[in-house]
């Protein structure tokens, strides 16, 4: 039985979760509060799992075995018991504060107890020595998956695709003794990467000292989540990876563009997927007053935030929207202070439609800290930014469609061709890849038949009609600045005219797509309107449109 077979049986249960009366964006969390039980069992008993152990009486043993309302009452005495630490008595039953974390206000919504019981047999019958063999931490990692795809669900925003995130870690490669962060940390999948990664460099870390092994485990990752539902997923994941974290484990509860973000320590790695949107205040709201550029647009919040949270020579790969290149006003601001305090050297264009948010245009900002000669430069730190167009002429990806692997490997080998070739200094190619050259044309971009206009765009001056047509190119700092006011909106391909109608996007894709590009339009106008001095009218706009899609239910 594969971990795809046991990731589909596990969804399966949720038809039983649908017949006991709970709603869909509850299965998964209702899911794993027994699943991660039944894990930490398995894990025990093949010796994988040392610490954190589940205390007497709240353990697997404990309810399988068992049928009626003594199975459901017991099962919600275990809960309370992880959660608080103490039993209906007020007996101390474990002080282990990650695993009161994880079970924090932990609750069964479930009703009826021949649900519980048949829960608890299938996830018995389900061959967990199979599932061993690639680790439990993965397989509870496709179950994520899974329910991130469920577009019903909502929970794909808390899920980048593994296969960016795995390009991403392999762009940067951490090395052992680094701190890595994630300021967004959703269900935990950035860190959990890099720490595959370093243990796939050092034969599951038997190479490193205890002293580094332990740093490895407990002190080298450090996450925030501000959804104590998510951030619940995330620690389960994490420890079934062999993240312990600190007391509160490897994911904080908390708001990274509040004072907890201000209190991080500076990071070697920052990992992130921002969430997209603006600031409307409440928990999520930008409380810091230590971020030089004021604004409600939370993903040029959490860039100042990450950019300014590495340390010397630190390097980071970003997740961020379209509008976050090209806004005006503090958006330009922002570009300008990132290029100038980092070495801006790479942007991914990505494809649409691998998000939640179909239609958002999305791009990967991979940068590090310093200049390539001194990493405690604070000035003109950028000196050519080189571009990956993976969105002209690609399929719109779903689920019809996915996108994998294959589609990122032709980036992932101009991004660094020195260390693709085996070239030594592994940190240094990463932080500030050297060998690249000009001309990619993966995808049949050598095909795309462009318009005159296009090839007169400034973008295209003066380059020879095959370079044009690839998809990766280079432009300087200078010519930024020149010929886009340092907008990073860079885009020199276009899309063929002739569309297969069998390819054509979902109507809820173009939907929205078209959604994107007005939300990407107002805020330019935003940030014209308070560059000609009126933020008022500005201000009154966005009140405006908040009510109106308020209404809208």
């Amino acid at each position: 039985m594969t971990n795809n077979d046991i990731v589909q049986k596990l969804w399966n249960l949720c038809d039983v979760l649908r017949d006991d009366g709970i709603n869909y964006s509850d299965y998964v969390t209702e899911l794993v509060l027994l699943l991660f039980i039944k894990m930490v069992h398995e894990n025990t008993e093949a010796g994988t799992l040392k610490k954190h152990p589940l205390p007497e009486g709240c353990r697997w043993v404990d309810l399988n075995g068992k049928s009626g309302i003594n199975l459901l009452n017991d099962y919600k005495r275990i809960l309370l018991s992880l959660s608080t630490g103490r039993d209906g008595d007020g007996t101390e039953v474990h002080n282990d504060p990650l695993i009161s974390a994880i079970y924090a206000d932990a609750q069964t919504r479930l009703r009826e107890p021949r649900h519980l019981e048949q829960m608890i047999k299938t996830l018995d019958q389900i061959d967990w020595f199979s599932a061993q063999k690639d680790g439990l931490g993965d397989l509870y990692e496709g179950l994520l998956e899974k329910n991130a795809n469920e577009t019903k669900s909502g929970a794909g925003q808390y899920f980048t695709p593994r296969a960016l995130i795995n390009t991403m870690v392999q762009c940067l490669k951490p090395q052992p003794g680094e701190r890595i962060q994630d300021p967004a940390a959703g269900t935990g999948g950035f860190l959990i990467a890099a720490h595959e990664y370093i243990k796939s460099q050092t034969d599951d870390l038997y190479t490193l000292t205890d002293k580094a092994k332990t740093f490895q485990t407990t002190q080298a990752y450090t996450g925030i989540e501000l959804v104590p539902g998510t951030r619940r997923l995330a620690l389960m994941n994490c420890l079934l990876h062999g993240m312990e974290g600190d007391e509160e484990g490897v994911i904080h509860l908390g708001n990274a563009l509040g004072q907890q973000g201000a209190n991080l320590s500076k990071a070697d790695i920052i990992l992130a997927n921002p969430p997209f949107g603006t600031s409307k205040g409440g928990d999520a709201s930008i409380t810091r007053d230590d971020l030089t550029y004021k604004t409600s647009n939370k993903q040029l919040a959490f860039l100042q935030h990450i950019y300014r949270n590495l340390k010397p020579g630190g390097r980071a790969a970003v997740v961020l929207p379209d509008n976050v290149l090209f806004e005006a006003g503090v958006g330009t601001e922002v570009r300008r202070d990132l290029m100038n305090k980092c070495n801006l050297h790479t942007i991914l264009r990505l494809p649409t439609g691998i998000f939640y948010a179909q239609g958002v245009k999305t791009n990967v900002l991979f940068f590090t800290k310093g200049s390539a000669k001194d990493k405690h430069q604070e000035e003109n730190c950028t000196e050519n930014v080189w571009v990956y167009d993976l969105r002209t002429n690609m399929p719109s990806f779903g689920k019809r469609t996915p996108f994998g692997q294959p589609h990122l490997k032709p980036f992932e080998a101009v991004f660094s061709p020195l260390a693709a070739s085996g070239g030594k200094g592994k940190t240094a190619t990463a932080a500030h890849p050297t060998g690249r050259t000009e001309g990619e044309w993966s995808f049949h971009s050598d095909k795309i038949e462009l318009p005159e206009a296009t090839k007169a765009t400034d973008e295209n001056q003066g380059v020879d009609e095959r370079m044009i047509h690839s998809r990766w190119r280079c432009f300087s700092r200078e010519w930024v600045a020149e010929h886009k006011g340092d907008s990073l909106d860079i885009a020199w391909l276009k899309d063929s005219d002739s569309v297969d109608a069998a390819n054509l996007p979902e109507p809820s894709v173009l939907a929205g797509e078209a959604m994107s590009d007005l939300v990407q339009a107002l805020g330019e106008l935003d940030g014209l309107m308070r560059e000609l001095d009126a933020g008022e009218k500005a201000d009154g706009a966005r009140v405006l449109m908040s009510e109106l899609l308020d209404g809208v239910k």
